[in-house]
Order: structure tokens, then C-alpha cells, then sequence
């Protein structure tokens, strides 16, 4: 067993430990005064019929009244989870809770952990069209593709908030941001060079998106999936174009990178400057020796979860000089925890309606410039870590300005305000978790996991 697997299997036994102890990792608590029997009735009846009142006859006076400014709901079916596939919705709720914290403690928002068993597309989207009232936002999680590509169209459409799918959307800007920055680091330009798309699944398929966005050369891309490389003269095209009309668009729209039809997956390997892996956990699912076929000082992101496509130490010994993955304990972990609590913190400040494509590209151009700005960029460090809450505020205020700038935003703001706005909002959360930490409400934890 490689040293890398051992610690992952340390990090199952203690996680679930922990998850025991604590049963569960969030809980709602009030935010207004409740000192005597008077503020019930002012909170609840009979007080609270005024501005229900006033909500009937005017429903965005919700986002004013209550907390839906600033509540999104997390819903998943649980058919594609982490990387642990169709687990079922139940076995999915610890990942949502966890999204929740994340939401909470990174960007100040309130989310509500749903999963259900609605597995058709159209129910799915009928769901959230019937819970949106109560939410300023829905962030998808972990939902099956090509399934999850119609619910976040469908519902884009149909809801009047912003919907995002975060292991589209979230990963593809994290993969963007850190991208810039390996590019930095080896000094090359992201227009000038190949790239291969090892998979070509959710994540990829938003990245495909923003390339194409950036004005990327989409002939210096070549997508492998199971099926070879994509490409407009692949067995099957025909079929593709039904079964997976995403995938479809890209073998067209690359041409297969140039190669010839039915090529090996190792000769998509030839040349690249940079393999954007999230296809399944690993180790072993990319070989060595087709990262050795790469360009020099070539940029390898392996960021299955779990365990990854290629172990860095491999990755690293077949020539690769900048190597990120999806995890917090190896160097450069490409994680949508950078991204997703920061985006919702901009659009829920100006009440966006919706989140475009060139939102989350000013996000992960923000992301890149706070890293180099804030101690740097080099092999080992491409991103900042979830340690570094100062980049929430920065990356919120980009979006709501560009928000503001399309037309999607219900309030105008600036960069400064919503700057001065998010910091203050996440601010005070983290001083509050701090206050139940130090005063024992949140109880210490029976290993001491820190050593």
C-alpha cells in the first residue's frame, strides 16, 4: 500500500469517529433577542402576521423580512457522490451537511442541506421550483450526468435565483484559477498551449465552457473519456450525439485535437503542456509514462476524489514540474471550497437572478491575482488555502460587480462596498464559531487530531 493510501485510510477511521461524537456538523441557531415571553411575540404571533402581510402583497419583500436573503438550499439525489458514485440520498447527506459548514464558515451563508429521491431530470427541477420561495439561491451537488447538464439548464430557466451546479461550475472556476497560475509558474500563456481534458464529465464540461468563453484555440484540446478521444470520426458519433449531446459538441468542436480517429488515449498525451484530469479515483488510472510523454514542464491536475487519477510523487517522477490534485494534504489542492461560499456571498449581496459564465471566469481571475499577491506562486503553491479567508471578501465583491455589470443583480453595488460588505459578514461569522469554540459550547473533540 503507497504512503499516500495509508493516510487516506487514517482520515476515513477518523472522520467517522468524529462524525459520531458530534452527530452531525451543523444546527440552526436564532439571531434576534429572545430574553422574555414579549419577543415571541413579536418574532412569532401575533406579531409576525405584518410582514407576512406585506410579503403577500409584494413576494420580494422576502429577501427583506426574512432570511432567504441569505439561505440557499444544497441538493443533491446522491447519484453520483464524491467519487463514490450512486451512493443513494441518505449516504449523500453527510457530503451536503458538509457543504453547509463549508457555506457558513468560508462565506457567511446560510445553506440548508436537501437531498430527495426524485431521480428524473423533469422532477428534479419540478422540486426545485417548488422550494425556491424559500431560498435566495440553490447550489447542486453530486447529481449523475449527462442529468445534471439538463437540471442546471432547465433550472437556470425557470427560477428567478441563481442556480449552480458546483461540480460544474465551482470545480471548472477552481481548475481556471489555479490554471493561471501554474501557467505563471512554468511560463507559458494559457492561449498558447494543449491541453488534454481526461474526462469529460461534469467538471470538465463547465471548463470546456470557460476555455471556449476565454477565446481558448478549442483544436489545441483533446477530451479522452472511455470511449477513446472524442472526436467528430469516432465510432459512434451518431449515437453520441443523443446519448451525450455535450460530449458531442466537444469532439466537434475540437476535431479530436488534431489527431487521427480512434487514436490510443497515450497519444493524446503527446505534446500537451497540460492534463486536466477528473475522470475516476485512482491510483493508476493515468500511467506514468503517459504524463513522460508530455511537454517539458508540463502541468498535471489529477482531481478525483478520493484518491487520484495519478499519486503527485508519480506524477512528479514522470516529469511533471506543476502537480495539483483535489485534496487539502497534498500541495495544490484545487478545491471549489475557494470558489462556491464566495460566489453566493457576491450574488446573494445584489440578489442576482442567475450566475453566467464570465461571473465565475472574473471569480477565478480574482482567485489567481489574491495568490500571487498574498505570498506568491510557485510549484508547491498555485492556489491559497481555505485557511486564507481574506480571499472570500475579494473574490465576492469581483462577482457582484460583474453581476451588476450583466444586468443579473436586483441591487447595484461597487467593489469597495461589497468588499467592506462580505468582510463583514464573514467576519462575524468566524467570530461567533470562535466564541463557542473558546467557551467549551462546542465541545473538544476525543482525539486529539491535531499532533
Amino acid at each position: 500500500m503507497a504512503e499516500e493510501e495509508e493516510g487516506t485510510e487514517e482520515w476515513y477511521k477518523l472522520s467517522t469517529e468524529l462524525h459520531r461524537f458530534y452527530g452531525g456538523k451543523i444546527e440552526v441557531l436564532p439571531k434576534v433577542p429572545v430574553r422574555r415571553l414579549k419577543d415571541f411575540a413579536i418574532w412569532y404571533t401575533p406579531g409576525v402576521a405584518q410582514p407576512s402581510r406585506l410579503i403577500s402583497s409584494d413576494p420580494d419583500l422576502s429577501f427583506e423580512l426574512t432570511s432567504r436573503w441569505n439561505t440557499i438550499a444544497v441538493v443533491s439525489d446522491g447519484t453520483r457522490v464524491l467519487g463514490l458514485g450512486k451512493v443513494g440520498p441518505e449516504a449523500a447527506y453527510p457530503v451536503m451537511e458538509g457543504k453547509a459548514l463549508l457555506f457558513k464558515y468560508l462565506g457567511g451563508v446560510d445553506a440548508v442541506p436537501i437531498v430527495h429521491r426524485a431521480r428524473d431530470a423533469a422532477k428534479f427541477v419540478e422540486l426545485l421550483q417548488l422550494i425556491e420561495p424559500s431560498f435566495g439561491g440553490i447550489n447542486l451537488e453530486d447529481i449523475e450526468k449527462p442529468k445534471c447538464f439538463t437540471i442546471l439548464d432547465e433550472a437556470r430557466s425557470k427560477l428567478q435565483i441563481p442556480v449552480w451546479h458546483d461540480d460544474q461550475q465551482g470545480t471548472a472556476t477552481a481548475v481556471l484559477a489555479g490554471l493561471i497560475n501554474a501557467l505563471k509558474v512554468v511560463g507559458k500563456k494559457l492561449q498558447d498551449v494543449r491541453i488534454v481534458l481526461f474526462g469529460a464529465g461534469a467538471s470538465n464540461v463547465a471548463f470546456y465552457r470557460l476555455l471556449k468563453a476565454l477565446g481558448h484555440n478549442m483544436h489545441n484540446v483533446v477530451a479522452v473519456t472511455t470511449k477513446g478521444v472524442l472526436h467528430p470520426e469516432m465510432k459512434d458519433i451518431d449515437k453520441l450525439m443523443l446519448t451525450d449531446p455535450y460530449q458531442y459538441q466537444i469532439a466537434i468542436e475540437t476535431g479530436g485535437g488534431g489527431l487521427p480517429p480512434n487514436s490510443p488515449i497515450e497519444k493524446a498525451f503527446d505534446g500537451a503542456d497540460v492534463v486536466i484530469a477528473a475522470s475516476v479515483p485512482g491510483p493508476g488510472v493515468i500511467r506514468p509514462e503517459w504524463v513522460s510523454r508530455m511537454n517539458r514542464d508540463a502541468v498535471v491536475f489529477a482531481l478525483a476524489n478520493p484518491v487520484p487519477e495519478i499519486w503527485p510523487s508519480e506524477a512528479r517522477r514522470a516529469g511533471a514540474r506543476v502537480v495539483a490534485t483535489g485534496r487539502s494534504d497534498f500541495p495544490n489542492q484545487v478545491n471549489n471550497s475557494l470558489v462556491f461560499p464566495a460566489v453566493f456571498r457576491g450574488v446573494l449581496d445584489v440578489r442576482a437572478r442567475t450566475i453566467t459564465d464570465t461571473m465565475a471566469i472574473a471569480a477565478a481571475v480574482e482567485l489567481a491575482k489574491f495568490a500571487e499577491e498574498r505570498g506568491g506562486v510557485g510549484e508547491e503553491r498555485i492556489l491559497p488555502t481555505m485557511e486564507e479567508w481574506e480571499v472570500y471578501p475579494r473574490v465576492a465583491a469581483a462577482v457582484a460587480v460583474k453581476a451588476v455589470e450583466e444586468g443579473v443583480a436586483r441591487r447595484t453595488t461597487t467593489y469597495r462596498e461589497e468588499l467592506e460588505r462580505a468582510t463583514e459578514i464573514i467576519g462575524t461569522v468566524r467570530q461567533k464559531i470562535q466564541l463557542l469554540w473558546g467557551n467549551g459550547i462546542i465541545p473538544k473533540p476525543p482525539v486529539d487530531y491535531q499532533g
